[in-house]
C-alpha cells in the first residue's frame, strides 16, 4: 500500500489545479459515504474491504475477485479523450489488495504530460491577470475621458460607457473571486458553505453576464442605427439599460435561489448540475448567437453601402474599408465567443481556458483603444481642449506681465506677446476645420 500512496503523493503536486483538487476532495467524500453505508458485519466473508487510495474508491471484494475502475476524473484535464477510457484494476488476494495494474502513472498520466499541468495553469492565470489589469486601467481612463467632455455625451457614447463599466466590473469580479477562492494553496473552498463565498460567486456571474448583454446591446444599437433612419434614441436607451443590467439581475437571482434549494454544495464555483447552470448559460448563449446574426446583417449592409456609386473608390479600397470595419466590430460584438458556444463544458478544456480567459481578458483593452483612444470624435475634442488650455495660458502670462512690468525685461514685451497670441489664435482657427475634416472617426 505504501507504493501507491507514495505515487499518489508524487502525482498530486504535478496535476495540482484548484478545480482538480476539489474533485479529489469531492470523490473522497463520496467514497467515505459509501463506506459508512455498508455494515462491516455484512462483509465478513470479504477479505478486501472498501478502500480509498487517495485517487479512487475501491469496493469490497472476496479473494480471487478482480475489481476494475476507470481512470479518475482527476486526470481528465491532462488526458486525451481516448485515454479517458483506460482502466485500472486490483486483485483481491489472501493478503489484501494488490497494487493497481496497470499503474495510474502508466495509463492515466502519460509521461509527456508530467511537467505540463502546473506550468499550464500558472501560465493561463498569469496571462489573464495581465489582461484584466491592462483592461481595467485602459477602461477606467476611457471612462474618465468620456465623462469629462460634455460634447461626447450622446446615446452612442452612453452605450459605450455602460459597456466599459461592465468590462470593469468583470475584471474586478475576477480578481475578487481569485482572492477569495484561491488565496490559499490548500483549496479549503472546496467544501466551504459560507455566505460571503457564495455572494462572491453570485457577483461574479452577474458581472460576466452583464458584460455579455452589453455586448449584445452594442450590436443591437448599431444594427438599429443602420436599418432605421429615424428612431428615438433616448427612449431606446432606457430599454437598453433595462435589458443590459436588469436581465442579468433576474437570471442570476433565479439561479441563486434554485442553487440554494436544490444544489447547495461548496462555494457554488462548480456546476455539476447542468440544468441549473443553463439558467445563466442559456441567456448568454442566446445573446452571443443573436449578436452573431446581427454582425452578419451589419456586414451585408456595409457591403451594400460600400458598393454604392455614391461612395466611390476602386475595388481594393472597398474591400479594405470592409475588412477594417469587420475587424473593428469583432471585439465590440464579442464574435470570438461563438467558437466554443455550443461545445460541452468538458471538451477542449485547455483551449477554452486560453481562448476565453487568456485572450478574452484583453477584450476590454481592445475595445477601449478602438472606441475611445482612436476615436476621431474623442481625439478632436481632446485637441480642442488642449488648444483652449494653451490659449488661456497665453492670456494668463500676458496679464501677469501687465501686473508686473519687471517681467517684460525678458525681451518680449506685452505688445509682442499679444501679437504672437493673435497670430497663434488665427492659425489655430484656420487649422481647426482642416484638422476636423481630415480626422476620420472610427465606426462607433
Amino acid at each position: 500500500m505504501t507504493g501507491y500512496l507514495l505515487a499518489a503523493a508524487f502525482l498530486l503536486p504535478l496535476v495540482a489545479s484548484e478545480l482538480n483538487h476539489c474533485i479529489i476532495k469531492r470523490e473522497r467524500e463520496k467514497c467515505m459515504e459509501r463506506i459508512t453505508q455498508h455494515n462491516p458485519s455484512d462483509n465478513y466473508e470479504l477479505v478486501c474491504p472498501w478502500m480509498w487510495d487517495n485517487l479512487t474508491c475501491w469496493q469490497a471484494a472476496s479473494v480471487g475477485e478482480v475489481v476494475v475502475v476507470n481512470c479518475p476524473e482527476f486526470f481528465h484535464d491532462v488526458m486525451s479523450p481516448e485515454d479517458e477510457m483506460e482502466k485500472v484494476s486490483r486483485n483481491c488476494t489472501e493478503d489484501g489488495w494488490s497494487e493497481p495494474f496497470p499503474h495510474y502513472f502508466e495509463v492515466c498520466f502519460p509521461y509527456e504530460n508530467i511537467t505540463k499541468p502546473d506550468m499550464y495553469y500558472a501560465s493561463v492565470k498569469a496571462l489573464y491577470t495581465v489582461g484584466y489589469s491592462t483592461s481595467l486601467v485602459s477602461l477606467t481612463t476611457a471612462m474618465v475621458i468620456l465623462c469629462r467632455f460634455r460634447k461626447l455625451h450622446c446615446t452612442r457614447n452612453f452605450i459605450h460607457m455602460n459597456l466599459f463599466v461592465s468590462f470593469i466590473l468583470r475584471a474586478i469580479s475576477v480578481f475578487i473571486k481569485d482572492g477569495v477562492l484561491y488565496a490559499q494553496e490548500d483549496s479549503d473552498h472546496c467544501f466551504t458553505h459560507t455566505v460571503p463565498c457564495k455572494a462572491v460567486m453570485v457577483f461574479f456571474h452577474y458581472c460576466v453576464m452583464s458584460n455579455y448583454f452589453w455586448l449584445f446591446i452594442e450590436g443591437l444599437y448599431l444594427f438599429t442605427l443602420l436599418v432605421e433612419t429615424f428612431f428615438p434614441e433616448r427612449r431606446y436607451f432606457y430599454w437598453y439599460t433595462i435589458v443590459g443590467w436588469g436581465t442579468p439581475t433576474i437570471c442570476v437571482t433565479v439561479w441563486a435561489v434554485l442553487r440554494l434549494h436544490f444544489h447547495d454544495t461548496g462555494c457554488w464555483d462548480t456546476n455539476e448540475n447542468t440544468a441549473l447552470w443553463w439558467v445563466i448559460k442559456g441567456p448568454v448563449v442566446a445573446s452571443i448567437m443573436i449578436n452573431f446574426v446581427l454582425f452578419i446583417g451589419i456586414i451585408i449592409i456595409l457591403v451594400q453601402k460600400l458598393q454604392s456609386p455614391d461612395i466611390g473608390g476602386n475595388e481594393s479600397s472597398i474591400y479594405l474599408r470592409l475588412a477594417r470595419s469587420t475587424l473593428l466590430l469583432i471585439p465590440l460584438f464579442g464574435i470570438h465567443y461563438t467558437v466554443f458556444t455550443f461545445s460541452p463544458e468538458d471538451v477542449s478544456k485547455k483551449e477554452r481556458l486560453v481562448f476565453e480567459l487568456g485572450l478574452g481578458s484583453f477584450q476590454g483593452f481592445v475595445v477601449a483603444v478602438l472606441y475611445c483612444f482612436l476615436n476621431g470624435e474623442v481625439q478632436s475634442e481632446i485637441k480642442r481642449k488642449w488648444r483652449s488650455w494653451t490659449v488661456n495660458q497665453y492670456f494668463a502670462v500676458d496679464l501677469k506681465q501687465q501686473r508686473h512690468p519687471s517681467l517684460a525685461s525678458s525681451g518680449v514685451n506685452g505688445g509682442t506677446q499679444l501679437s504672437i497670441l493673435s497670430k497663434s489664435s488665427s492659425q489655430i482657427r484656420m487649422s481647426s476645420p482642416m484638422a476636423e475634416n481630415a480626422n476620420i472617426s472610427l465606426p462607433t
